[in-house]
């Protein structure tokens, strides 16, 4: 049950209601095949919302969901007019920024499709959360009038631009270049991500990684610190579980991901994997050949596969790294005969992150889902469940302990570092802070100094 503050309205002037509200978690929780618009993966187990009276709504689960209440706080989960809400599919397709009418302190005044949106400061906003008052109990408007989000996808011109003094703040500033932009005085905020590190997933259901002693093989295989040491900084600690150390319900799985060839060689040779004349291990006259996808939005993907690929070589697995564009990445990922291991991250502030992660009925990033609808593990998936089912926060952080525990035991996953967003920060803009998941937030942000 949620109850609605007074006087709260949308940037067309309307009210937030609680009609408005139940509307936008129906849309949240349910999708709309119609609109193209797909339900949230935060709140699989949704029914519908229940208006009780003006100030009061109540919200009705098919299953326990204690992940609700961080999951209307997220991004995503940001409440949109009745206006909004009304759209048609194309209204919600890019080019059409400028229509979402929301609740908050900035409004979309302006939109260069793919290059460019601008906000400005909502004049008669008054009802930030009072321990976010800029100024004693001040809840208003930002002290920031615009902000101009340009969209750069090339490193070189994110660097460049905060470098010449043309940007105040340049978001996901690679690892080699953090030192250069400190050298020319300008600040590096690296915001956790709290969530499952970034990792390359199993796809175990795949008959030459369905044997654990290959698995196992592959993450002793790995020497995760040098590939850490030659290509990141300090801004990216290695990862001692399949959560991040940061992540709602952590547990360190120690020396589970401990970097030994020579015991690597051993369980392949245990699997009946002999060396080929080329180096690379055949049985049943099959290679072992493997290929990882491209996460174009992970850090460094590219390099990190090819050390991998470098290092798994020595032991006698070979790696390939899947050719083409995001898109064919994306439809890649399906076919278990494309993709076997899976570079893959996701965050979230709170325990549900885990089960959002590998869970059949949400993002399934072990790749294993088939015509039976499962990922393969029904003790997974029962594991997994039970982090979003339990009542207490104790147990759900059990639970989330249970399932780490259990991705190491079947060396299911191969998690590399805590994947951050790294932001470099001109030294004249003060407050500016990144949200629970890394993504950079505005309202406590000013600009004094400036030339």
């Amino acid at each position: 049950t949620f109850h609605l503050r007074d006087g709260v309205t949308y940037s067309d002037g309307t009210p937030l209601t609680a009609e408005n509200v139940v509307r936008n978690f129906d849309l949240f929780g349910k999708g709309d095949k119609e609109r193209k618009l797909t339900s949230s993966e935060q709140i699989s187990t949704y029914d519908h919302g229940e208006v009780l009276d003006d100030h009061t709504v109540r919200f009705h689960f098919t299953d326990p969901e204690p992940g609700f209440p961080q999951a209307t706080s997220s991004f995503n989960a940001g409440l949109l007019a009745d206006a909004s809400l009304d759209m048609t599919d194309e209204g919600f397709a890019p080019g059409n920024a400028r229509r979402v009418i929301g609740s908050g302190p900035f409004v979309i005044t302006d939109e260069e499709r793919n290059t460019e949106l601008t906000l400005s400061a909502r004049e008669d906003y008054d009802w930030a959360p009072p321990e976010l008052g800029k100024r004693g109990e001040n809840t208003g408007r930002p002290d920031l009038d615009t902000i101009h989000v340009v969209v750069a996808k090339e490193d070189s011109v994110r660097v460049g631009g905060i470098k010449s003094g043309q940007g105040d703040v340049a978001r996901q500033i690679e690892a080699p270049e953090e030192k250069h932009l400190t050298d020319a005085g300008v600040n590096i905020l690296s915001a956790p991500t709290s969530g499952v590190n970034n990792q390359i997933a199993l796809r175990f259901r795949h008959p030459l990684l369905s044997d654990i002693r290959v698995r196992r093989a592959i993450i002793a295989g790995v020497d995760r610190e040098r590939i850490l040491s030659s290509l990141f900084s300090g801004s990216y600690p290695l990862a001692t579980s399949a959560l991040a150390s940061t992540a709602m319900g952590y547990r360190e799985q120690k020396d589970a991901y401990t970097f030994d060839p020579e015991h690597a060689k051993e369980l392949l040779d245990e699997a009946g994997w002999v060396p080929g004349s080329d180096g690379i291990r055949v049985k049943d006259g099959k290679r072992l050949s493997l290929t990882a996808n491209d996460a174009e939005q992970q850090p460094r993907t590219r390099e990190v596969v090819t050390m991998v690929q470098e290092q798994l070589k020595k032991i006698g697995i070979d790696v390939q790294l899947y050719p083409g564009d995001v898109a064919a990445q994306k439809a890649a990922q399906t076919d278990i005969d494309k993709i076997q291991l899976n570079v893959t991250m996701v965050g979230r502030a709170d325990y549900d992150v885990i089960k959002s992660q590998y869970y059949s009925g949400n993002r399934n990033q072990l790749l294993n889902m088939t015509g039976d609808e499962s990922i393969g593990d029904e003790h997974l998936e029962e594991l997994l469940r039970k982090v979003s089912s339990s009542a207490t926060s104790e147990d759900r952080a059990d639970a989330s302990g249970d399932v780490q525990d259990y991705l190491s035991e079947q060396a299911y996953v191969l998690p590399m570092f805590e994947e951050p967003q790294v932001y470099g920060v001109q030294s004249y803009v003060h407050g500016f802070r990144a949200e629970s998941i890394g993504r950079p937030w505005f309202y406590l942000t000013s600009v004094e100094g400036e030339e």
